[in-house]
């Protein structure tokens, strides 16, 4: 049989509809979402999902209506630093927010030496995040200048917050968690609080293949705020990242209580996502919340090694999965599932 050259465009037209229409309708997208990137973060606004991950000497957002679709997504650098700088290497865990009207990118970064790692912060007041001009407004400043990372900014009855990982010196010795108070989405009002150290062994972890060894390290960090109801919680990570015992904790608190003093915070004594042998997901940590399209679902966001000893390093892959609540309030993130398993997409 042949085809004239009309017939044969309007059989090519059909195929393009075709598959058009698929991706479309495409229901389902399987663990890892991206082949690497570290430190996800992702907020759904105005009908899209807005997505960044560490790329160490660059800031980066890919936006995609469908988070089965963030492989071929569109993706733009909003931001390179200038050579040469205090914050000009090592750009780590940038989150991006809207607060009040306006866009902002928080990061951590330095001039090559980790012990000089600082929180700086970028504004945007374009309506959608991939256009307008992103103004660099500076570090967002401790009392203290201590180094941080890890920054996550929140709300809770009408008072802005940060949380991060620090140091408590000026030497690396031990991370822990910190909370302060802000004035404004740049400017951290009054003294830090440690709401959080390496309590428990499973937080200690820093052999890579001898979890019998003594405990190596004391590692929080990561924190994520996260709010049901009447409580709040950070959702932290714990032990050296390049370790396969790499995992989640949680705090808790009232959402009606004092949130700078330490005692009013509770933390949980085992870890509440880790990794699975079973499923061969690794190293779970560094994850980020967000709420489905129609804002009734609530999904944890997080990078995993799919393998045993891959480490920190560029094996880490971003992974998401929709998470529920215990009858007691608190999260229940369940097990990381497995590579290549079929999840359902966010509801619309």
């Amino acid at each position: 049989m042949t085809l004239n050259f009309k017939t044969l465009l309007l059989a090519i037209g059909f195929l393009f509809v075709s598959q058009l229409t698929f991706s479309q309708n495409n229901k389902t997208f399987s663990n890892p979402l991206l082949p690497s990137g570290a430190d996800p973060y992702s907020i759904h606004k105005n009908g899209y999902y807005y997505y960044t991950h560490t790329t160490q000497n660059k800031l980066v957002i890919w936006k995609t209506k469908n988070l089965a679709d963030l492989a071929t997504a569109e993706s733009k650098t909003i931001w390179t630093p200038p050579a040469g700088t205090a914050y000009s290497k090592e750009l780590w865990a940038p989150e991006l927010h809207f607060i009040k009207g306006k866009w902002y990118m928080y990061f951590a970064a330095d001039d090559g030496k980790n012990d000089n790692h600082r929180m700086y912060v970028l504004e945007n007041t374009s309506a959608d995040p991939m256009t307008g001009d992103w103004t660099f407004k500076g570090k967002v400043e401790t009392p203290d200048d201590k180094w941080a990372i890890d920054g996550d900014i929140f709300e809770n009855n009408g008072q802005y917050y940060m949380i991060w990982s620090g140091w408590e010196g000026d030497t690396n010795g031990q991370q822990n968690i910190y909370i302060a108070k802000m004035d404004n989405p740049w400017t951290v009002s009054g003294a830090r609080t440690k709401i959080s150290g390496s309590d428990y062994d499973w937080e200690k972890h820093g052999d890579l293949n001898d979890k019998n060894n003594p405990p190596h390290v004391n590692v929080n960090e990561g924190p994520q705020f996260l709010k049901h109801k009447n409580k709040v919680f950070i959702i932290y990570s714990a032990s050296g990242c390049w370790t396969d015992f790499y995992a989640l904790g949680m705090l808790q608190a009232s959402a009606t209580g004092d949130l700078m003093n330490a005692a009013a915070w509770k933390k949980s004594a085992q870890p509440v996502f880790k990794q699975s042998t079973e499923n061969q997901v690794f190293a779970p940590g560094h994850n980020s919340f967000f709420k489905s399209p129609n804002g009734k679902e609530d999904w944890i966001l997080y990078h995993a090694n799919d393998e045993s000893g891959q480490g920190c390093g560029r094996f880490r892959s971003p992974r998401a999965q929709k998470f529920t609540w215990n009858k007691d309030g608190t999260p229940n993130f369940g097990v990381p599932v497995k590579k290549g398993e079929k999840l359902a997409v966010p509801s619309e």
